[in-house]
């Protein structure tokens, strides 16, 4: 697929609305509405060794207003311009879980809705974490929970978490680091 033109519709506070032009492969041409997101991170605090029986991690509890519900997350958020993803990891750990991580693993870097977005998140393991205040964004309303591994796994199995980039960093790690 090749761009021809990109028309900006929306410039927003978090992200743009773009229209896009494009050539595809079979050379016709048609619209496609983009919305360019800076990218996010977000990362699954362990409480305890990752690989242990039944370790703890920090959820947080969520209102987002899209869903209009409280959702089941992994502590997360937006890049800042020119923002590292493991400083924005970083910084999202202490604002939304009140926690500094001595060690920080990335796991990988997910596509949120390749359909629409540009957005990507890149998706961390923290671990060996100090107690730090708590600092959230004015608009966030957020609650943190300690859960124990294999109740977060019945969470997922039973809908209580639905939130895509903490379904795809949790089961990251239950599919490639925990034995």
């Amino acid at each position: 697929m090749t761009l021809l033109r990109a028309e900006r519709r929306y410039t927003g506070r978090i992200i743009n609305l773009d229209v896009d032009t494009v050539q595809f492969p079979d050379g016709s041409q048609g619209e496609l509405e983009m919305i360019r997101h800076p990218g996010a991170a977000a990362v699954v605090p362990f409480l305890e060794d990752p690989a242990g029986k039944d370790p703890r991690v920090l959820l947080v509890h969520q209102f987002r207003h899209a869903a209009d519900e409280w959702l089941w997350e992994v502590p997360a958020g937006t890049l800042r311009p020119g923002e590292d993803p493991d400083d924005c990891a970083r910084r999202e750990l202490t604002e939304e879980a009140g926690v500094e991580a001595r060690r920080l693993t990335r796991l990988t870097t997910v596509f949120t809705t390749p359909g629409f977005t540009d957005e990507q998140i890149h998706l961390y393991l923290a671990t060996d974490l100090i107690p730090m205040a708590l600092s959230h964004d004015q608009d966030e309303f957020i609650t943190v929970h300690e859960k124990r591994w294999s109740e977060v796994g019945k969470m997922i199995r039973r809908g209580k978490i639905r939130d895509a980039k903490s379904l795809c960093t949790l089961m990251f790690v239950q599919s490639f680091l925990r034995k």
